[in-house]
């Protein structure tokens, strides 16, 4: 396993094309998200140049996993298509809070798709850790996130430091909530880049 990040000029050549492939095959094949897209690839208006992706191959160098960040400084997902989901709070503008979105761990390769497109493993917990020490890097000091209620049981399971910016609620028939996730006592980021081999 390898897990790479940066922004879309910044990873390996083609890697960004597989990981746009690699969403469409989880959340409009495996998950059913109805999204526009163009073409077998989900992108949206939030993948930017100044977009983080932190991506996970396996050792075929298949995608397996992926997650992206975004500065809540510009436009983002929370903040531009889900603001009700923060109880009336204006949503964070800050340099140090930025927004995780589109984590899934799946292997399309196999047949044992998750619900929500994570699955409660080493791998997950991996991705995630990798994706909160990448945002660190840039000096974000929290996460704020929206996804579906059953990524809250899976948070918790990992020990994540995770807790609710709003109540819950049923957007176009599912259950969603924001969350915000501490970066305080995450190792330095120097410690993932080994671990990992964050490029």
């Amino acid at each position: 396993m390898v897990i790479v990040s940066g922004t879309q000029d910044e990873l390996p050549q083609g890697l960004y094309s597989d990981v746009s492939k690699y969403r469409y095959e989880v959340f409009i094949d495996r998950l059913g998200w109805e999204l526009e897209t163009q073409g077998r690839v989900e992108q949206d208006q939030f993948d930017r140049t100044d977009a983080v992706y932190v991506v996970m191959k396996d050792d075929e160098g298949n995608v397996s996993g992926c997650a992206r960040l975004l500065p809540t400084t510009k436009p983002y997902l929370l903040g531009e298509v889900f603001p009700q989901l923060l109880n009336g709070l204006a949503p964070p503008r800050s340099p140090e809070v930025w927004e995780l979105s589109r984590f899934t761990v799946m292997d399309v390769q196999g047949n044992k798709p998750s619900r929500y497109g994570m699955q409660p493993s080493s791998k997950a917990r991996d991705l995630l850790n990798a994706s909160i020490a990448t945002a660190v890097s840039h000096c974000a000091k929290r996460l704020v996130t929206v996804s579906p209620i059953g990524i809250e049981r899976l948070l918790h399971a990992m020990d994540v430091h995770a807790h609710r910016a709003g109540p819950p609620m049923v957007v176009d028939g599912h259950p969603l909530f924001a969350c915000w996730i501490e970066t305080e006592g995450v190792d330095k980021p120097e410690a993932y880049q080994s671990k990992y081999r964050l490029s």
